[in-house]
């Protein structure tokens, strides 16, 4: 159901922040977005934004009514502060405390909190990430805990009364990919399909029946695998239709 609450969204160019974005355009009369460079090793996402923006216009009318301004914020600091496998190329491992080596420590409490002054001036009271404990590598910082803590710290930080709403927190892939569907139907898909970027790496080369990447990488795995239970689910409920 619409609102007249204005939202901005947290837009990568991936699956995850596309899907938050057509989820915010069907609730929200007013919509921005919010990208950020923070020196990271598949810096392509920035690069496939813009085509992204346009085709989620085309897929409703009043998608394009709703969607606004488009903000691309420098955090080049990120990767001053902090040796990655998200922002070196480096091969991706396991760490002696349990977090893979692609966690960027503070990345999203930082990408929040830019976020939050932003929305601030621009006098958007509800922010939109993609944080998923579900299907997750157990980053700390996209955790629902962190998220509500954090929603009360930027509330009183700025004397607001915004909200974060993480749309795809209890969702696996293959829910992320049916909520696609069920948002913009077939040609949402097609376009997350074809027109986002998730892979770590920034592998470009092959568009995969999940869409373009290296195939390897955790992001990708995630990826593929929840592509296919949900194209099985599919097939599963089509069968279930005509018996």
């Amino acid at each position: 159901m619409l609102t007249n609450d204005a939202a901005l969204v947290l837009f990568s160019g991936g699956q995850d922040s596309t899907t938050c974005l057509a989820w915010a355009l069907e609730r929200f009369a007013r919509v921005e977005t919010i990208g950020f460079d923070y020196g990271q090793r598949h810096a392509i996402e920035l690069t496939v934004r813009p085509r992204l923006l346009q085709q989620l216009r085309s897929v409703k009318p009043e998608w394009g009514a709703r969607l606004g301004e488009d903000h691309t914020i420098d955090l080049g600091l990120i990767s001053q502060l902090s040796q990655t496998a998200m922002t070196e190329d480096i091969e991706i491992v396991m760490q002696e405390n349990g977090l893979p080596n692609t966690f960027v420590p503070g990345r999203n409490l930082l990408f929040m909190t830019v976020a939050a002054t932003l929305a601030y001036r621009r006098g958007l009271n509800v922010l939109v990430g993609g944080m998923c404990e579900t299907d997750f590598s157990g980053y700390p910082d996209c955790r629902d805990d962190t998220m509500k803590a954090l929603q009360v710290a930027l509330n009183l930080g700025m004397d607001t009364r915004s909200r974060l709403e993480t749309p795809l927190m209890w969702l696996d892939k293959a829910q992320t990919w049916a909520l696609a569907q069920q948002l913009g139907g077939t040609q949402l898909v097609d376009v997350i399909r074809a027109d986002t970027h998730t892979c770590y790496k920034g592998e470009r080369g092959t568009l995969h029946d999940w869409g373009y990447g290296c195939g390897t990488c955790p992001a990708c795995d995630l990826r593929a695998r929840g592509y296919r239970l949900f194209q099985a689910t599919l097939t599963g409920n089509r069968q279930v239709s005509a018996d």
